[in-house]
């Protein structure tokens, strides 16, 4: 967004959200911290689906393989484009717009408890006819190889190491700063831009070491609204009508997010347009801007049922 875009209350990175009601633009003032205001949704995936289509996509040997993990991002970047809502964040008492659409992560450079850790941010292009599946995939081979193979280290650690080596009144003075800088949307573009606390999905891969969990916190920090874990792939019963049951491939999504960027119904909306990506993941080889349909159609006795939970 140039400056001749911005309008005022604007930040570098955001839009100010201007068609909020009464209750959204009082609720940042009456709970004003992001871990106040964590909202958990997890959500078990029939991996059917997804491995089918990883099988198919994996049959041309590609030099970088598709796997679980890029497919459910790609899904989330779709949910989030087409959801907009979920792309916001609360920040000095205001609402806003993010300008665009990133995952944060951490790259492993080997499976080993002392092997140096790298932070990612992979930035979507939202506008590009290329779709979510390939954007993902491409992106994140770039990234991998360019930490394990080249040995590259993110500048936010760079700059960690640096503070590392101050004294802690010192530290604890310039992080203060960087509080007042951040409240007003103030923190210079050289650490906001690699800081992965400024994304739109901070997602970890717990699978990935053979782990189960579905929960992580917020942080106050930032402007990261959503955080997701991917838990361990594992073999689940899925029932008949009959009682009759199959193994099927499954994985838990744990799904924290800052209730104060949208409401349940909104929530619930963009959990069932997940799953119809998940279940149809050929919809992800669409461009960002082809719509895909996963309303809710709720009675008013519903509405007011899941409102009360």
């Amino acid at each position: 967004m140039s400056d001749k875009q911005r309008r005022r209350g604007d930040r570098r990175d955001a839009k100010l959200a201007r068609d909020l009601d009464s209750m959204h633009v009082f609720m940042p003032f009456l709970l004003p911290k992001r871990t106040d205001n964590e909202a958990v949704m997890n959500e078990v995936i029939d991996l059917t689906s997804v491995m089918e289509y990883i099988e198919r996509k994996n049959a041309g040997n590609p030099d970088y393989k598709y796997t679980i993990f890029q497919v459910i991002c790609a899904a989330l970047a779709k949910t989030v484009y087409l959801r907009p809502k979920m792309n916001r964040f609360v920040s000095g008492h205001r609402t806003y717009d993010r300008n665009d659409l990133s995952f944060s992560f951490v790259v492993k450079k080997k499976f080993v408890d002392d092997a140096h850790e790298s932070l990612a941010i992979l930035k979507m292009d939202q506008e590009s006819e290329i779709s979510p599946m390939d954007q993902f995939h491409d992106k994140l081979r770039d990234i991998v190889y360019s930490v394990r193979v080249h040995d590259k280290q993110d500048s936010t650690t760079d700059i960690m190491d640096i503070f590392k080596k101050l004294p802690r009144w010192l530290t604890r003075m310039i992080v203060g700063c960087l509080n007042i800088l951040d409240y007003y949307g103030k923190v210079p573009a050289a650490l906001s831009k690699s800081d992965p606390y400024n994304s739109t999905i901070f997602i970890t891969n717990l699978g990935s070491i053979k782990m189960s969990a579905n929960y992580h916190h917020l942080v106050n920090w930032g402007t990261n609204s959503f955080f997701v874990v991917v838990g361990e792939k594992y073999r689940r019963p899925y029932f008949r009508e009959d009682g009759s049951y199959e193994l099927r491939d499954a994985l838990e999504l744990g799904m924290t997010v800052d209730e104060r960027i949208a409401d349940g119904l909104y929530f619930a909306g963009s959990i069932r347009l997940l799953r119809r990506l998940l279940n149809e993941p050929e919809l992800l080889e669409l461009p960002f801007s082809t719509p895909v349909e996963y309303e809710i159609k709720l009675s008013t006795h519903d509405y007011a049922a899941v409102q009360a939970r």
